[in-house]
């Protein structure tokens, strides 16, 4: 009889870890910024506060800030020598240093070919992913040569988030989460079961469902649920299988498990 029950108690988690994934806390703490952007495994972290973007190291804490663009509406810091500021409101985007010091101005609004641009996103080179859309479309923008060098297909539905790496584009409709190759090719879409925002890691992909986060596979395609304990999630980004939820007073740190 006991080892019947053992049985059945490894059978009930097998089953159970095949159909959520439970991350493990590994610490919480107090944090009062507007806009937690990244945190890298050297501790370095990068958040706006007061529409000013801060990076903060153990050694000092810098900022950039530039006021004649508006609100920051993305930023990112997937390469911490290439950071990514866009600014909606006039279709510019910001190219930083490791020093926060701007490298590279890129207005939309003065470039040979007009651009209304609504989503921006890191690429590889000299290029970043830029949603058009006048025309619904993903393009691969080489900022140097002022040229695309590739465009995607167009979608039929508004876009919610972008997000990349040096390989891949992730592009979130309101009817599909698309995944991209680095020439435009479409490597799959999935249907959009009310996900709202998405992140990346190692090629696999959290989403967001009202205050639920989800793990979507790459090689499965296999959508999980994360079993977290219950918080708000205003916002969440993941660094290598580190998954950190701001719920706007406190910064939640969890080791993803699988």
């Amino acid at each position: 009889m006991k080892w019947l029950n053992y049985i059945l108690v490894f059978f009930s988690f097998t089953v159970y870890s095949q159909d959520s994934i439970i991350p493990v806390i590994k610490q919480q703490r107090k944090l009062d910024v507007s806009k937690i952007i990244g945190i890298d495994n050297f501790g370095t972290e990068y958040y706006v506060t007061n529409n000013i973007l801060y990076k903060k190291t153990p050694e000092a804490t810098i900022n950039y800030s530039n006021v004649q663009l508006g609100n920051i509406t993305t930023v990112n810091t997937y390469n911490p020598l290439k950071i990514v500021l866009f600014y909606q409101d006039f279709n510019t985007v910001i190219i930083l240093d490791n020093r926060l010091a701007e490298v590279f101005k890129i207005d939309f609004n003065t470039t040979q070919t007009y651009r209304n641009v609504s989503h921006v996103s890191i690429g590889n080179d000299n290029t970043i992913w830029i949603f058009n859309r006048d025309i619904q479309q993903l393009e691969l923008y080489d900022y140097k040569l002022k040229q695309v060098r590739a465009t995607t297909l167009p979608v039929t539905s508004e876009v919610l988030d972008l997000k990349s790496n040096y390989n891949y584009c992730w592009l979130l409709t309101e009817n599909f989460v698309y995944k991209y190759n680095y020439f435009s090719s479409l490597l799959y879409k999935i249907k959009n079961e009310g996900y709202q925002k998405l992140a990346e890691t190692n090629d696999n992909i959290l989403l967001q469902r009202e205050n639920e986060l989800l793990y979507l596979d790459d090689k499965t395609q296999k959508i999980l649920p994360l079993n977290l304990p219950e918080l708000l999630i205003k916002q969440f980004l993941v660094t290598t299988e580190t998954l950190y939820i701001y719920d706007s007073k406190i910064l939640h740190e969890f080791q993803l498990k699988n």
